[in-house]
């Protein structure tokens, strides 16, 4: 049996903080305009992901599980696939802050999907 992680110290759950602190310091520098047509729902899809994966580090069925953490990758898809490009296109990020979101981002999958197939293989019901 494996070690207890706290969620806190879960490396997906820090990472999908370090995407919400991310776009929040960019939202909070948008113009009213900007952030009611992008930034709300750049800053919900981030904090969806670690939202999801709290919920899913939570229930004890590995299946109860497995759902939110799809969830929150779904929410990762929509904020780094279609907000921080949008972002982007629209000269709202510059090219630094468009590529570590991107780098956060495409960490944040791979991590997330290799915990999503450790749970699926787990004999834990």
């Amino acid at each position: 049996m494996g070690k207890y992680i706290e969620l806190k110290d879960l490396e997906i759950y820090k990472l999908s903080r370090e995407l919400s602190s991310g776009i929040w310091q960019i939202y909070c520098e948008m113009k009213w305009q900007d952030q009611k047509i992008m930034g709300d729902q750049a800053v919900r899809s981030a904090d969806s992901v670690g939202a999801n994966i709290a919920e899913g580090y939570g229930r004890y069925h590995k299946l109860d599980k497995i759902r939110f953490y799809l969830i929150a990758r779904a929410s990762l898809n929509e904020f780094s696939i279609h907000w921080v490009e949008l972002l982007h296109e629209r000269k709202i990020l510059n090219i630094d802050v468009f590529n570590d979101l991107k780098s956060c981002s495409k960490k944040l999958e791979i991590k997330l999907n290799n915990f999503i197939t450790r749970i699926r293989k787990s004999d834990n019901l």
